[in-house]
């Protein structure tokens, strides 16, 4: 591969996660595992492979864990630098404040939740052929209601940004994928130490002098930023629809068990599925398709597991089913529970003969008794996570608590559901 003329980057991971809580709760988003290696390891990886040589992290939330995970970057041939936030700048803010570790020259900005295998080398070239001072990298939606629009003129200049549509757009669109090429002279453009936007502020000027470009590419794109889109990216991951090293450790088959891990004769793994180290699958229980065990976890006699996420140190107990769910590291999910589209934060106890099921969230440190929750409709339709439940005093935005043994189930603009009740849209 021919190495890209810009040879650094500004990674933009100063913001909290809050959409992808509760599994960011209690690590910054570009630390959350990813089929078990931290995100962040994909988008480095991928900046190296197209010639980057420096890297500035922007950081904020939870600073020190993502320098403690990365390092000086050595070990992807890589040298990285740190700058943090005292208080949120926004996009074009944080790349000011990036400033200072940057050599003359263009360089890439990154959002800190993509992961895409988009071409970045010829994305530069594009930037400077056009002769512009910013390009945004573009992905087509089939789908785009959900996002801003960018539409362009004949010579791929940008022509107008468009709100998202409404339910009379038909076709596909092509959005912001949250990377870009930026001459330096753009730094000049934003205000030290104030909150300040890229997109809102910065892009929408340039492009009325003819200086903003967008390239678009049909490579793989996803923003991981909720845990509907977390749980995509592992599948997208397992079946190989971007080239990793955890695609090359799949191979042919879609399978990876690790050398440590015990699986016993009478358990059964359905491929795409990966197996982490030292993992404990037992007689009659059923891994797969589409699922992630990570380091240290034990799924117990008759247990199924399926598409569904398993950090570290995870265990589910005999008889018990896990479906399109994430089960955040050192939870425990006990005997015959039915956990379905769920989210179950770290250090969880979920007691025997539970049903949580239509986007239920649980909040780190979260104990539910022996069958004190039961959806009656655990097939309902509602796929999406969002619904959360959080013990006294964890400052949960929107989370609200009746009593241990039967909590109230919550979405995260707050309103309130009992369990066993669908989630309307009814405020409570």
């Amino acid at each position: 591969m021919t190495a890209c003329a810009c040879s650094q980057a500004v990674i933009l991971v100063g913001g909290e996660g809050t959409r992808l809580r509760p599994i960011t709760s209690r690590v910054p988003k570009p630390v959350a595992p990813v089929v078990g290696r931290p995100f962040i390891t994909y988008v480095l990886e991928s900046l190296q492979r197209h010639g980057v040589q420096r890297v500035v992290f922007s950081t904020g939330y939870l600073a020190e864990a993502i320098e403690a995970e990365v390092g000086t970057g050595a070990r992807f041939g890589l040298d990285v630098r740190y700058v943090v936030e005292e208080s949120p700048l926004g996009t074009a803010g944080a790349l000011k404040n990036a400033q200072g570790e940057l050599a003359e020259g263009c360089f890439l900005a990154f959002n800190g939740d993509v992961l895409t295998d988009a071409d970045l080398t010829a994305l530069v070239a594009f930037h400077q052929e056009k002769g512009g001072l910013a390009t945004i990298l573009l992905t087509p939606v089939d789908d785009p209601r959900r996002y801003g629009l960018v539409q362009l003129n004949e010579d791929g200049s940008v022509a107008e940004f468009l709100e998202k549509p409404g339910a009379e757009w038909v076709g596909s669109a092509l959005i912001n994928a949250g990377v870009y090429v930026l001459e330096r002279e753009v730094l000049d453009l934003i205000p030290a130490g104030r909150m300040y936007s890229v997109e809102r502020d910065v892009f929408p000027g340039l492009a009325a002098i003819g200086k903003l470009f967008g390239f678009a590419d049909s490579g793989y794109w996803r923003d991981i930023g909720t845990p509907e889109s977390y749980l995509e990216a592992h599948f997208d991951l397992l079946q190989g629809l971007l080239k990793t090293p955890v695609a090359d450790e799949l191979g042919d088959r879609y399978l990876y068990v690790a050398p440590t891990a015990r699986v016993a004769a009478g358990a059964r793994i359905v491929p795409p599925a990966h197996i982490g180290d030292d993992v404990e699958v037992e007689d009659g229980a059923r891994v797969g398709p589409l699922a992630v065990i990570g380091r240290g976890s034990r799924v117990a006699a008759g247990a199924q597991v399926i598409e569904s996420v398993v950090q570290d140190d995870v265990t589910i107990g005999c008889g018990a089913t896990v479906q399109r769910s994430v089960l955040v590291r050192r939870a425990a999910v006990g005997g015959a529970s039915h956990v379905s589209h769920a989210v179950i934060g770290e250090g969880c106890s979920v007691g025997a003969h539970n049903v949580l099921a239509n986007g239920v969230c649980l909040f780190p440190g979260v104990q539910l008794p022996d069958g004190s929750v039961k959806f009656r409709d655990i097939d309902g339709g509602e796929s999406a996570v969002g619904a959360a439940y959080a013990p006294r005093g964890s400052g949960a935005r929107g989370a609200r608590c009746v009593t241990d043994a039967a909590p109230a189930l919550t979405d995260l603009g707050g309103r309130r559901r009992e369990s066993g009740e669908k989630r309307t849209d009814a405020p409570a």
